[in-house]
């Protein structure tokens, strides 16, 4: 396929997939404790696939806040020696990288984020990036594509394990809830649900 099949696709936009794991709900007040991007590439063959991953462990910003709830939902001890992480500036600031060199090389005109109720990812990343300073953000600043309407749509479901399992993949319960996991297996199911429609009106 020619190098601007994305942009075409999509309307200049380039879909990259994005899930976050938090210390709360708000994302002005919660840590942003690991986020990972998924970009896609699509070919004649196989249609769309996953590309590559970019992920970090983050850091929580100071004075962020905490909440116990989440932390016993996704698992993480932000305070692990083991984790590697670093300031959410220097995460983002990484992905925005490889997203605006796939923006270059696809010829579009800026990313859209997909993710499963993306808004909710969407706000971490925009209240982080302000906090770093980060102005120049790759993503459309309010549109997403969100696989849990498009699943709901093209398989009945709408939680994220069973729309994956609906797709004809496999779902790990003890992976869940980690950032790679969760965007990985998003990026999966977006792809499934695109390469069917496109089947459908004869694109693949």
């Amino acid at each position: 396929m020619s190098s601007n099949a994305i942009a075409s696709r999509f309307r200049g936009f380039l879909p990259v997939i994005v899930d976050v794991e938090t210390g709360g709900f708000n994302p002005d007040t919660d840590a942003l404790l690991e986020i990972a991007a998924v970009t896609l590439d699509v070919d004649s063959e196989i249609g769309w696939h996953r590309q590559a991953t970019f992920a970090f462990h983050v850091k929580p910003f100071p004075g962020a806040n905490l909440d116990r709830r989440a932390l016993e939902f996704n698992g993480i001890d932000p305070w692990h020696p083991f984790r590697l992480a670093v300031e959410e500036g220097d995460a983002l600031r990484e992905i925005f990288i490889a997203v605006k060199r796939q923006i270059m090389e696809h010829m579009c005109t800026r990313a859209i984020l997909v993710g499963h109720n993306p808004s909710f990812d969407l706000s971490f990343v925009k209240a982080a990036a302000s906090r770093s300073g980060i102005k120049d953000l790759p993503f459309h600043n309010f549109s997403t594509f969100d696989t849990a309407a498009l699943s709901g749509v093209a398989y009945g479901q709408t939680v994220l394990a069973r729309a994956v399992r609906a797709a004809g993949f496999d779902w790990d319960a003890q992976a869940a809830h980690s950032a790679i996991y969760d965007a990985e297996r998003t990026a999966d199911l977006f792809c499934a649900i695109v390469n069917r429609w496109d089947k459908v009106n004869g694109k693949l």
